[in-house]
């Protein structure tokens, strides 16, 4: 348990110094995950209104 403590710290202090140091980056990769979330739920819906047809 403490070592997922330790990983999810790491990790929440990686984010904040990767958005300090680089601001235009990390919005730049935010903008790509929101993209590939957009593209994962319209490709689940096209595949349930396949279903459904």
């Amino acid at each position: 348990m403490q070592a997922k403590k330790i990983a999810l710290y790491l990790i929440v202090v990686f984010v904040l110094y990767t958005i300090i140091t680089s601001p235009k980056r990390a919005a730049d990769l935010v903008e790509v995950g929101f993209e590939g979330i957009s593209s994962a739920a319209e490709g689940v819906g096209e595949f349930m209104s396949e279903l459904v047809k």
